[in-house]
């Protein structure tokens, strides 16, 4: 067993996952923020957005009194996606294509065996996860990982039985593949949660390379969305039609690059989502069944070489709007709602772990409007991973250097 290292910070973070168990959510009563921006550097673009309010709104600040930070472990190994189960501990994933059990003191398990291979090489490996909402009887878990095929590889979902001795998953089986594959190494996107209705939404990223750009854009393939499917794996019953021929009937929404975000509105139900862009253009998103947002048409970044990415327009006709978007760029991760009400003021804000922005993004909501920005943990110089919930109502997060961090009231 690997022993934990404690040890106390200031700080604080956030909570999401596909099965919810921390405090019922409550109406935000988060004053109006007033202050400037927390991003001070100047812009990769000069494009301008579209509405106020779009990025670089005004600043908030929690208390530091109001939490303490603590980590509870730094023996994980490139951890990915973390998961509360109903009995307090965590799952996790780590990135090479192990799955351990944390307890709440920070205890890290053994590898979980049973899984199917990964490719870990590049941004691959095994990624995001979640649990059944119906968990305490099934026991079922449900992941995402880079899986090797014929002429690639592509992002797979799985899922598979805990057994009762917690020792290896039983039967895990690949229920839905995000073709087609492709010899790549980036670009997976790799979320997976439950929504209101009891069905997966899966990100696929569009692999990166400029060859398969253009299938974000296609609804005959797989790249570049988001994807509702049954437990099972098969199309979802409810899911938009779109118009083309052969269109994809486990397509949600269309025109995504690399999304790494996914989170289910505590109050609303609706799904949100954020994605990488490129040098600027980090987005937020608030899918619509059937929409396009637009890449690589649209965006607020440039390409990594600092020229303007394709035609270079911000807006276009049918066209999909960010919520919010960052230049330059964060990184945006795994992210989710807070739920609880042990720190009042972040009543059902979103807080998301950012990886080259080496901090926890807190984004205060308004009528489907960010209204206020806050950067937490942003001394401790980790790449935040993933966030999530704790039954104990404490909120999680796992960074790229292997730490786990526990945020709750002192």
């Amino acid at each position: 067993m690997k022993q934990p290292l404690i040890c106390l910070l200031a700080g604080s973070l956030a909570f999401g996952a596909c099965s919810r168990n921390g405090d019922t959510a409550a109406v935000s009563t988060t004053p109006a923020p007033s202050g400037s921006p927390v991003e001070t550097n100047a812009p990769n673009a000069t494009y301008r957005p579209a509405f106020t309010g779009q990025t670089r709104v005004p600043s908030v600040t929690t208390a530091a009194s109001s939490y303490r930070a603590t980590v509870l472990t730094s023996s994980l190994t490139n951890p990915w996606g973390i998961t509360p189960l109903p009995d307090g501990r965590l799952l996790i994933t780590e990135k090479a294509g192990r799955m351990r059990l944390v307890t709440a003191t920070g205890t890290v398990s053994e590898p979980i065996t049973g899984l199917p291979p990964v490719n870990s090489s590049g941004q691959g490996g095994l990624l995001g996860l979640c649990i059944d909402p119906d968990f305490a009887t099934n026991r079922m878990v449900y992941w995402s990982f880079s899986e090797v095929r014929p002429g690639g590889n592509l992002t797979a979902i799985a899922k598979g039985r805990l057994a009762t001795d917690e020792r290896t998953i039983e039967g895990a089986a690949v229920i839905y593949r995000a073709e087609p594959a492709y010899a790549g190494a980036n670009h997976y996107g790799g979320r997976v949660v439950f929504d209101r209705t009891g069905h997966l939404v899966v990100s696929t990223g569009e692999r990166s390379d400029l060859a398969t750009r253009p299938q974000a854009q296609s609804v005959t393939s797989a790249l570049g969305k988001l994807i509702r499917i049954t437990k099972d794996g098969q199309p979802a019953p409810g899911n938009p039609v779109f118009a083309q021929a052969g269109a994809r009937p486990e397509l949600y929404s269309i025109g995504h690059r690399n999304p790494q975000g996914l989170a289910v509105h505590p109050v609303t139900g609706d799904i949100w989502q954020s994605e990488h862009g490129p040098r600027g253009g980090d987005e937020l998103n608030r899918p619509q069944a059937g929409a396009n947002y637009g890449w690589p048409i649209i965006t607020y970044g440039l390409e990594y070489s600092g020229q303007p990415v394709g035609g270079a327009i911000q807006q276009g006709t049918g066209l999909e709007q960010p919520v919010y978007y960052w230049d330059p760029v964060v990184s945006p991760s795994g992210m989710t709602f807070y739920a609880g009400n042990r720190i009042a003021e972040w009543q059902n804000n979103l807080f998301i772990g950012a990886l080259s922005g080496m901090h926890i993004v807190r984004l205060v909501i308004e009528n489907n409007r960010v209204v206020g920005e806050e950067r937490l943990l942003a001394s401790e110089g980790q790449r935040f991973r993933d966030i999530t919930q704790g039954t104990d109502g404490a909120l999680y997060a796992v960074t790229d250097q292997g730490r786990l961090y526990r945020i709750a009231r002192p």
